[in-house]
């Protein structure tokens, strides 16, 4: 365990830097007393870890020096190759890249370990879109990469919801969600540099999400990205998700519904199944004809009506009155329409 800490500990100084003593205990999650020794017992190995004091200062190793990869286990080199699966890699542009890396670390490994390395490509396959589905098309999925990789700004003709639109924006990341890419961006005008939180709302004072599939056309400019410094794409990813539901759900719905409602309940989406996750289903809650009463978030009554009408009879809904009613008028005028009684 040790071992290998000490290796973590001398991997962050070479890719981050001098780190600050809190800053390498928080990521290696030891104590401060615990990094002194770690780094003592580092020196005493050979690795030239030297201290800076001072309200910048901390920890790193001399200019220049570099260790050869090793310390790799096992598992962890089935991880990295794990990482290079075919897909998005491919969108990219980067499959080329991504296979070289891979022979070149395959090299790098013990023979014994190379053998369990290959077979994870080869009985581990990844398809991030959903059934029934097929990938957007994303013909400038590449240019929108490379402004990324580069920090460069883009000029984009972009189709929203309501009309198509000429931006200029500072990019800040892409994220693949569902099978879809989504550049994060900046409007160029806001990125300063100078602040910019770890995320924005959306608004126009922080990062909006684009759909690359919506982008009509793309051209990186010479204008380099001036990133926030505090920027977090996971941590904004997050919040713009919980952002996105609070605001997607506008009701409730109490139901009740028998142990295959429930499960047809939990496919709507992960709002809903949180919802019945939620749901106490002992006694007192279930009913003596064994279903559970539960409520959960619905968007509007229409778009209600329309999920909860395919899981009747297993769910029935107590209320909105607005929405039995719309329940119950859309099963009469299917009764109309196949010539039964709607009455």
């Amino acid at each position: 365990m040790r071992a290998s800490r000490l290796l973590s500990l001398q991997m962050l100084l070479e890719t981050q830097g001098r780190m600050s003593a809190p800053a390498l205990a928080g990521a290696l999650e030891v104590s401060v007393r615990t990094l002194y020794r770690d780094v003592d017992q580092l020196s005493a190995a050979g690795v030239p870890i030297y201290a800076e004091r001072g309200r910048h200062g901390g920890f790193a190793l001399l200019p220049g020096w570099k260790t050869t990869l090793t310390g790799l286990t096992p598992s962890e080199a089935q991880a990295v190759f794990l990482s290079g699966l075919p897909g998005p890699a491919q969108d990219l542009g980067l499959g080329s890249d991504v296979q070289g890396a891979r022979l070149k670390l395959l090299a790098a490994l013990p023979a014994a370990w190379r053998e369990d390395a290959q077979r994870v490509s080869a009985r581990l396959h990844l398809d991030p879109v959903d059934w029934y589905r097929e990938s957007d098309p994303t013909p400038h999925l590449s240019t929108v990469a490379a402004a990324v990789w580069s920090g460069h700004q883009i000029a984009m003709r972009y189709e929203s919801w309501s009309d198509t639109v000429e931006r200029t924006v500072s990019p800040l990341g892409l994220v693949l969600k569902a099978g879809a890419w989504y550049l994060v961006a900046l409007p160029a005008d806001k990125a300063t540099g100078t602040g910019g939180g770890d995320g924005g709302d959306g608004g126009d004072s922080g990062p909006r999400t684009y759909r690359v599939s919506n982008i009509l056309a793309a051209q990186a400019l010479a204008t380099p990205v001036r990133r926030p410094a505090r920027f977090d794409l996971p941590g904004y990813w997050a919040r713009s998700i919980r952002r996105f539901e609070a605001g997607l759900y506008t009701g409730e719905a109490a139901l009740l519904a028998t142990p295959a409602g429930l499960k047809g309940l939990r496919a709507l989406s992960s709002a809903v199944a949180r919802a019945v996750a939620a749901a106490p289903t002992a006694t007192p809650p279930r009913r003596a004809d064994g279903r559970v009463a539960v409520t959960i978030p619905i968007e509007s009554v229409e778009h209600a009506c329309g999920q909860l009408l395919r899981l009747s009879p297993q769910v029935e809904v107590l209320r909105p009155a607005a929405l039995r009613r719309a329940l119950v008028a859309r099963v009469r005028a299917t009764a109309r329409m196949y010539g039964l009684d709607g009455g």
